[in-house]
């Protein structure tokens, strides 16, 4: 017990720190200047309205430890005399009295209670981490769209130029005489088709800011900058590494434990209901006519007899069972479910680096080649304009889905630590503090409550 309050504490204070470091700073940017991973994943948490909902329930949680923990309220009575309306001697009655009882916890049920709640708020912080961790991956994976999407645009103004040139070349051809008008037209309608493309891309990196300034609790219609490309890079991604990982630090899994020791805390509750607290009275009277404040000073006890009732107490202890049985049902779910995401998400990474790599190494440098190729026997009349035109549009197609690949694999890259429930990629201190003056990475489960 002293161990979980020890690190609710600690896990407390380093939010704390977090968030006092970030105070009130929001994430700013000029129209068209640079932003980097770091600075809008420290602005997200340091901002997010969800996060700070989240840190707002803990320490709400952590606020009934001490309530569940503490006594019945003391109990304080009087009576006085309003009217009599029989003739006895003066000492005969008590005409005022005053008590005090206090229940006496001697079972230790607040204390079980005490440790039901202190689950509870491990259950709380664990929603916490949870939250910390969908808004870094959403907020990551957010900016490899966005940059994604800057980079589709500059592909596609470089195709809107290479076709504007090819068809400038064509044009010189049929006033020589010795192609078509129909190159000419093919070449401008390809174009066309390119500056509607723009259109559907600029539509989808608007989307994207729009959603990157909401988890930095910004204006959607406030300005953002070109994300900064970041090297991709393969982590060692082994199952044998990442599944003990995974067992220890996803916040279901910490959660469906907390729920485990909560149900066992109220199974001891109901085994503890079987024996009374007692409660202890202390009453003074004061007769009618007597000279003292106090004419008599009374001690008592009193408790409950729960074993009357064996039906109502006996079925509470077999729910409480029950509840247990369930709960330790739910946990093995929950891993069974987290292993199947892991193996699902190490498949997504393994397919779209493999994709990656296969495009940027073999088939996009094959495909500007084939273009390359084509240009030059265009250009001497060994090639036709339909061979030329279709290696251009080959190579546009191929150059987005890689690129497109590449951002794949970058998301699939965060959206593993949601899974996992750890980050792997820190954030970089320097660049954090440059911008949030110090902002840290969200705690982990390693320096949270167990």
């Amino acid at each position: 017990m002293k161990t979980t309050y020890l690190l609710l504490f600690s896990s407390n204070l380093l939010l704390f720190l977090q968030r006092a470091a970030a105070g009130d700073a929001g994430f700013r940017t000029k129209d068209g200047g640079a932003i980097s991973l770091a600075e809008v994943t420290a602005a997200a948490l340091a901002n997010n309205p969800a996060i700070k909902e989240a840190v707002r329930k803990w320490n709400a949680g952590k606020a009934r430890i001490p309530q569940a923990a503490a006594w019945d309220d003391l109990r304080v009575g009087g009576e006085s005399r309003v009217r009599r309306f029989v003739d006895v001697p003066p000492n005969a009655f008590m005409d005022q009295s005053a008590s005090i009882e206090q229940a006496i916890p001697i079972t230790g049920k607040n204390l079980v209670r005490a440790r039901a709640a202190t689950a509870e708020a491990v259950s709380a912080y664990e929603e916490l981490r949870r939250q910390q961790l969908d808004v870094i991956a959403t907020t990551r994976a957010t900016f490899f769209r966005l940059a994604n999407a800057h980079a589709q645009l500059a592909i596609n103004q470089k195709n809107i130029v290479s076709l504007r040139q090819i068809a400038d070349i064509s044009r010189t051809k049929f006033e020589a005489g010795t192609h078509s008008a129909a190159d000419v037209l093919v070449a401008e309608t390809e174009a066309s088709k390119v500056l509607e493309a723009q259109r559907d891309l600029e539509r989808q990196l608007a989307n994207d800011e729009a959603q990157l300034n909401a988890l930095m609790n910004r204006d959607a219609f406030a300005p953002l900058g070109v994300p900064s490309e970041v090297t991709p890079k393969m982590p060692e991604l082994s199952p044998t590494k990442l599944r003990p990982l995974l067992l220890t630090h996803r916040p279901e899994i910490r959660m469906a434990e907390a729920r485990i020791d909560i149900e066992k805390s109220n199974l001891e509750l109901a085994r503890r209901a079987w024996i009374p607290d007692p409660a202890l009275t202390v009453k003074a009277q004061r007769y009618n006519d007597a000279a003292q404040a106090v004419s008599e000073l009374d001690a008592g006890v009193s408790f409950t007899v729960p074993w009357v009732n064996f039906r109502k107490y006996g079925a509470s202890v077999r729910e409480a069972q029950e509840n247990v049985g369930a709960a330790e049902e739910a946990l093995e779910r929950v891993e069974k479910e987290a292993l199947r995401l892991l193996h699902d998400q190490l498949q997504t990474i393994e397919t779209a680096h493999h994709h990656l790599e296969l495009f940027r190494d073999k088939i996009i440098p094959q495909a500007q080649q084939a273009y390359e190729a084509n240009r030059l026997n265009y250009e001497s009349g060994k090639a036709s304009f339909l061979d030329w035109i279709t290696s251009q549009r080959n190579l546009r197609d191929l150059e987005a889905m890689g690129r497109q690949h590449l951002a794949d694999y970058q998301v699939a890259l965060a959206e593993l630590e949601a899974v996992i429930g750890a980050q792997f990629f820190p954030l970089p201190a320097k660049d954090v503090e440059a911008h949030q003056r110090g902002i840290t990475a969200p705690a982990t489960s390693k320096g949270g409550p167990k």
